[in-house]
């Protein structure tokens, strides 16, 4: 007689264990986060707070005995907040991983900033044979050996042709998480100078804040959203103003369509000024490109504010005669006063390093910053 083997019954498969904070945040990790979550806020009662904020004010306290830990201290005090204000976990999450990203670029581009930099941007879906590559490529190489660092997105494309032209040692390669992983191009790839961001606007922040000069290539909504944005902070104030170049390749003809639709949609509805036309230059010469941007830097070196005024620290002394043309000249964007020739103000105590060079300082309007680019022209154009 056939035995038949006993098969017991299948158990139920285990409940999953509940996911932590944790593990919820690393699956999220490469995600943007565009709008506000539905998360539930944080309650913590007074009662659990206060030997918290006892702990927070001794240390605050603290800091303020060491050099700038007075900011640091601020910044402790408003992340605490965060549980006063009963702020969600995706809303902490956003501030934390800003901050976490800011603070390590800040970190990584320290070493170099006596050094100018280029900021290059262009589209990731150019090939190595396309004209643009060997332009961005050549460009990059020549602002290198003119001593310059190069910023791209460490991307494919133009990213790429910037790096490959300059080589790994002047470059910074500033790559974004994206849900598809962009491949890091390979000229900077496991570089110390490469920085990985979540957000863009973090990646946005450092492109603009550590360069001296912007250069755009052909590209899609990325480069027109880059373009646009800087043209913005330099037009209303926001950045210093530095030198924008808009390269093509030789014959090329996409900056020019771009603005023949900057003249049309812009400039003659009354959304732009004609001086706002100077804040960039168009060209398919990488010669001029190049002079565009070092050119800038031949007398002004940089601009300080203090109070209403504005410093415009000069190579070059402003001789009595010409300052009686920048009078004349340029009286418009002027609150106030006259222009001044001055040595370091008090205000610029705090860079020793600068005190040697020469300043003209006037109260400026803090509108017409087309005009004061123009200013800034003329006095790279003064005769040595």
């Amino acid at each position: 007689m056939a035995r038949h083997r006993h098969t017991p019954a299948a158990s139920p498969a285990p409940a999953p264990l509940p996911l932590s904070h944790r593990q919820r945040d690393s699956i999220a990790e490469n995600l943007e986060q565009t709008q506000e979550t539905s998360q539930s806020p944080t309650i913590v009662s007074r009662a659990d707070l206060s030997e918290i904020y006892r702990l927070s004010a001794q240390l605050v306290a603290e800091l303020e005995k060491v050099p700038d830990g007075d900011m640091v201290g601020e910044v402790v005090a408003n992340s605490l907040k965060l549980l006063r204000d009963q702020t969600n976990r995706g809303d902490i999450k956003l501030i934390n991983k800003s901050l976490k990203e800011i603070r390590y670029a800040l970190k990584v581009f320290a070493p170099y900033r006596e050094t100018r930099k280029v900021s290059i941007f262009g589209s990731a879906r150019t090939q190595e044979d396309d004209l643009e590559y060997k332009a961005a490529s050549e460009f990059a190489k020549q602002m290198a050996a003119a001593g310059w660092m190069v910023i791209t997105g460490a991307g494919g494309g133009i990213m790429a042709a910037g790096h490959g032209g300059a080589g790994a040692d002047p470059s910074f390669g500033l790559a974004i998480r994206l849900p598809h992983e962009q491949a890091t191009n390979p000229f900077i790839a496991n570089d110390p100078k490469l920085i990985n961001f979540k957000y863009f606007f973090t990646r946005k922040l450092l492109f603009v804040r550590s360069s001296h000069a912007i250069a755009l290539f052909p590209g899609g909504f990325g480069t027109m959203d880059e373009g646009f944005e800087v043209l913005t902070l330099v037009q209303t104030g926001k950045s210093v103003p530095l030198p924008i170049v808009f390269v093509d390749q030789p014959g090329g003809d996409y900056w020019k369509h771009w603005q023949r639709h900057i003249e049309r949609e812009l400039l003659n509805r009354g959304f732009i000024s004609a001086n706002d036309l100077r804040l960039y230059k168009i060209t398919d010469n990488l010669a001029e490109a190049m002079h565009e941007i070092t050119h800038f830097y031949n007398n002004f070196h940089s601009v300080r504010y203090a109070h209403d005024d504005i410093i415009l620290r000069l190579h070059r002394k402003v001789r009595p005669e010409e300052l009686s043309a920048i009078e004349c000249e340029f009286a418009d964007i002027k609150l106030r006063g006259d222009f001044r020739v001055t040595g370091p103000l008090p205000q610029e105590r705090d860079e020793p390093a600068l005190a040697h060079l020469h300043r003209l300082v006037f109260a400026f309007n803090k509108r017409d910053h087309s005009r004061l680019r123009i200013l800034i022209d003329y006095l790279n154009d003064l005769p040595e």
